[in-house]
């Protein structure tokens, strides 16, 4: 048993349906989360997987194409054998058109069946590991033939990214979702909150009285988010030339850790308080002016270079399938400044890009300097951070000033190091895991609300409105492997602030 996942955490008997079965990521991480779910006995005894996709295949088909999912995506042991069959014999398939009434049809049957035959109480939650224009063919037909209907089981609904491109369609998308479901039906997942260390801020912070007061501006100088990936668009280009980093990554992922960081205590830990102080932080966000992006925002896309290897890397108009001349941006930094008693005038850095020097997630407070340095030499010693590694390794970090060995008083900088993975020991669970457990409970706290979806894009309109304009300035490249542009290091405003990379290197 994985001790990462409270015991008391089993949801009701139930069916998990996830459109778009056939797809990679269903392969890759959905059913392996699944399995794990129930290999740690974490889902009820009542409990059915269900697909539905486009591609024509029996149910043995299907099954069969899990199994080869789980021998390769999971490390299965030789006692997994039988519990990889009884798994499978909960596993269920519909094919056909998620416009289609007859698919739907099919599948009201499937699961009346399923009812019967396991006692699941008509508890369904819906997967859409589908686009966005598929997932509203979805939410209509559902709505149309009964199957939303929570007469005598509760019905949830999770919705992948990305959610609209903009403003207006995230308003659409909303409308359009609300006319079916209502709000705690539904959950926008964003598998960075399922990720253990974003998890583990609030518990840091509010479990540990030594941190707490702290942060906040009397002690924080201000604060940096990355999220850096050594890999290019691969074979994402269709998708991703049409959205760029700041729609990917810094809108979603990243304003949701922003948020984590900045949110004031929540009266208690459950959904409800958690997204009212997420939400307080965007309200309290200093809105940006289209004149003015500039200053407070930097995109840049990747050329040539070499990998961390030394090896050749094309640049970004190079990519298969990248259009000639595109404008969209593989790197994206934006100050955000909070107009609150805890935050003001403590700026947060936020930066994302593609074929960067190496692959990491971090959250970096950098405190404040002493404000009178009695040491020889303390003006050159590197501030004391707190970082927080998302990824790859899990972990927190301490940097702070300490006195070398030997008769003279020489500081220099000592680290203390916490990692996940060394302490606790054992497998970590994977963020959908999570993410999946919580939505079978009904458990909305990792998930985005529709007003924090709405109040982000509206932040980020006159930033991608700027970008988009005919009038706006040549767009910056840096070369492959490296940490990104030069013209990003103009966001400080500040001699003793630089990106956190340039600090450690």
């Amino acid at each position: 048993m994985n001790d990462f996942l409270a015991p008391e955490r089993v949801p009701d008997p139930c069916v998990l349906v996830i459109f778009g079965a056939s797809g990679d990521l269903t392969r890759r991480k959905l059913l392996p989360a699944v399995w794990h779910l129930s290999r740690q006995g974490r889902l009820p005894d009542a409990f059915a997987l269900v697909g539905v996709a486009r591609t024509q295949m029996s149910t043995e088909e299907f099954r069969r194409r899990l199994r080869e999912s789980l021998n390769e995506f999971v490390q299965l042991g030789e006692a997994d054998a039988q519990r990889v069959d009884d798994f499978l014999e909960r596993v269920d398939y519909v094919s056909g058109d998620p416009a289609d009434d007859e698919t739907y049809d099919q599948l009201r049957k499937k699961l009346s069946s399923i009812d019967e035959r396991l006692g699941t109480s008509s508890n369904r939650c819906y997967y859409c590991s589908v686009p966005p224009q598929v997932f509203l063919d979805i939410v209509r037909q559902l709505g149309n033939t009964g199957l939303a209907a929570e007469d005598d089981g509760w019905v949830r609904i999770i919705v992948e990214k990305p959610f609209g491109h903009d403003l207006e369609s995230a308003r659409s998308l909303n409308r359009s979702l609300h006319l079916v479901f209502r709000e705690h039906q539904i959950f926008r997942i964003d598998h960075y909150l399922g990720k253990e260390t974003v998890q583990n801020i609030l518990v840091f912070r509010l479990a540990n009285s030594m941190f707490e007061p702290l942060w906040n501006r009397r002690y924080v100088d201000h604060v940096q988010i990355t999220a850096a990936e050594s890999v290019g668009v691969e074979h994402r280009a269709g998708y991703y030339d049409t959205s760029g980093a700041l729609r990917d990554m810094i809108q979603n992922h990243l304003m949701q850790v922003m948020c984590v960081v900045a949110m004031e205590p929540p009266s208690t830990f459950d959904a409800e308080s958690v997204r009212v102080e997420k939400l307080k932080v965007l309200k309290a966000v200093r809105p940006f002016s289209v004149g003015k992006v500039d200053q407070i925002a930097v995109r840049a896309q990747y050329e040539d270079g070499e990998d961390a290897d030394g090896k050749p890397c094309p640049g970004y108009l190079q990519e298969e399938d990248v259009p000639a001349g595109s404008r969209t941006e593989t790197f994206a930094a934006v100050e955000f400044t909070i107009d609150n008693w805890r935050w003001q005038g403590v700026p947060f850095y936020v930066r994302t890009g593609k074929r960067m020097a190496r692959r990491t997630s971090t959250i970096t407070l950098q405190f404040k300097q002493p404000p009178h340095l009695i040491f020889s030499g303390g003006d050159n010693l590197r501030p004391s951070t707190l970082t927080i590694r998302i990824q790859p390794e899990e972990g927190i970090s301490l940097a702070f000033s300490g006195k070398r060995p030997g008769p003279d008083v020489q500081l220099d900088t000592v680290d203390m190091d916490f990692c996940y993975a060394d302490h606790f020991g054992g497998r970590s669970p994977e963020a959908y895991e999570t993410l999946i457990l919580d939505c079978l409970i009904g458990d909305g706290t990792l998930f985005a609300s529709s007003d924090w979806i709405e109040k982000s894009w509206g932040l980020l309109m006159p930033i991608l409105e700027a970008w988009s304009a005919a009038s706006a300035t040549q767009m910056p490249s840096y070369p492959a492997g490296s940490w990104g542009p030069t013209e990003a290091r103009a966001l400080f405003d500040r001699d003793w602030r630089s990106w956190e990379e340039a600090v450690a290197e």
